[in-house]
């Protein structure tokens, strides 16, 4: 149970940026809590209102994802921190293949609990910290049937033109993705090396590919 809980709201929170359209213009002005509420009511709205998505449609996710979510998140930082250590090793084209296939791994794996959302709504707990902070963590929960869930966002204020908060990190019932991913691609760095966990990732996406979410 606690894992299917966990691949639900881990898909939630890779559906974040959805119907986002004006994403940059709000991003410098927003609080973080303030944009996580925006975002999670939009990102619930809009799987409610596609069947797609619903049935777990790979390619209208992958869209969904390049098109809204990419814009809102950190990604390199995210994958650099799941890699670990050899990132600063690696060659800008293996850097690549790391973040896109990561992408398509958490896509891939979380595209079906899509399907379970129905009544769900998210509540941001109060914002502690200071106006000056540029890392913060904002906690939510998502409320539906059942207890509530725990559904946290770290994010750090990104400077230059367009800037605003970018999540590079997720909590879900108490565990941080980042440092799940951590412990697994380590496994295959120490035997395999870099090219190794690209191989491996791109074995399961291949593999995942031919299942029915």
């Amino acid at each position: 149970m606690k894992r299917r809980v966990f691949a639900l709201l881990t898909a939630l929170s890779l559906g974040l940026g959805a119907a986002t359209l004006p994403a940059l213009s709000w991003a410098a002005d927003e609080s973080p809590d303030a944009m996580i509420k925006r975002l999670s009511d939009e990102v619930l709205d809009a799987i409610k209102a596609d069947k797609a998505i619903q049935g777990g449609d790979t390619s209208r996710i992958l869209s969904l994802v390049d098109g809204k979510i990419m814009p809102n998140v950190d990604f390199q930082r995210m994958t650099a921190a799941a890699v670990g250590p050899a990132w600063r090793q690696a060659t800008p084209e293996q850097k690549k293949k790391l973040q896109d296939e990561f992408k398509v791994l958490l896509v891939r794996t979380y595209s079906g609990a899509l399907s379970q959302v129905r009544d769900q709504t998210v509540s941001v707990k109060p914002q502690r910290g200071s106006p000056d902070d540029k890392e913060v963590v904002v906690r939510t929960e998502i409320r539906g049937r059942g207890e509530p869930i725990q559904l946290d966002y770290r994010l750090e204020k990104t400077p230059g033109q367009g800037s605003g908060w970018k999540i590079y990190n997720l909590n879900v019932l108490g565990v941080w993705l980042v440092e799940t991913y951590r412990s697994q691609f380590a496994e295959q760095i120490n035997s395999k090396g870099v090219d190794g966990l690209i191989a491996t990732l791109e074995a399961q996406n291949k593999s995942n590919s031919g299942k029915k979410s």
